[in-house]
């Protein structure tokens, strides 16, 4: 028996618990992809540079408001 170092409860295996990981790792994501954001949404240097999932995000966004307004 060891101790997660995540969460430092008992862990029946001397390795960190499956869900501490998992969640560490999305959180991880998470702060990575708050970091990149700004830099994926320059809209200032060239608003035909822009990704892909950007165009899609903000075309949702336009068609959802649009529709409340409606």
């Amino acid at each position: 028996m060891g101790t997660c170092s995540i969460c430092k409860k008992i862990s029946a295996t001397d390795s960190d618990h499956l869900h501490c990981v998992e969640k560490r790792r999305i959180e991880l994501e998470n702060l990575q992809l708050k970091d990149t954001i700004t830099e994926k949404l320059d809209l200032g240097k060239d608003p035909n540079n822009m990704g892909a999932e950007i165009k899609a995000l903000l075309g949702h966004m336009s068609r959802e408001k649009e529709t409340k307004s409606k």
